[in-house]
């Protein structure tokens, strides 16, 4: 029994660099699985990422780990401390020793650069899947 329904999906992609939002967008592409289908949306500052989230429903964010001034782990932080129902987070980072890191900025899941488009589909799709099926993302809030 197969599903032959795509769904559309809002990612995320913050970096100060346009450059590793494309190595980014690239690497996960349009269709990370048979059934998703993802459109993208850049943000190059922690204020363009803040006003996306608050106007739009993102599904999920795709953050950089060596972006300046506010990195993707802060980020990842600060957006589980300040959002009732934050998205799922996916930090890109340098070093595999950074995933320490990555758990106490509460990331639901890192990528190691070079990113790898194979691991990067799969892991973009096993979030996507999760927040469709109701998972609640590290840090975020119980309803009330």
């Amino acid at each position: 029994m197969s599903d032959t329904t795509t769904t559309q999906y809002t990612v995320l992609l913050y970096s100060d660099d346009p450059a590793v939002r494309d190595r980014i967008r690239l690497a996960i592409g349009t269709r990370p699985a048979a059934d998703l289908s993802v459109e993208f949306t850049d943000a190059s500052t922690w204020e363009d990422c803040r006003r996306l989230l608050d106007d739009y429903e993102i599904d999920l964010m795709v953050l950089d780990g060596e972006a300046t001034p506010a990195g993707g782990l802060g980020i990842a932080r600060q957006t589980k401390d300040e959002y009732q129902d934050p998205p799922p987070t996916c930090v890109v980072i340098a070093r595999a020793a950074d995933r320490w890191l990555a758990a106490y900025a509460q990331a639901d899941a890192t990528l190691l650069a070079p990113l790898d488009p194979v691991t990067t589909g799969q892991t973009v799709a096993g979030l996507l899947r999760a927040r469709r099926a109701g998972v609640v993302p590290l840090g975020a809030l119980p309803p009330n």
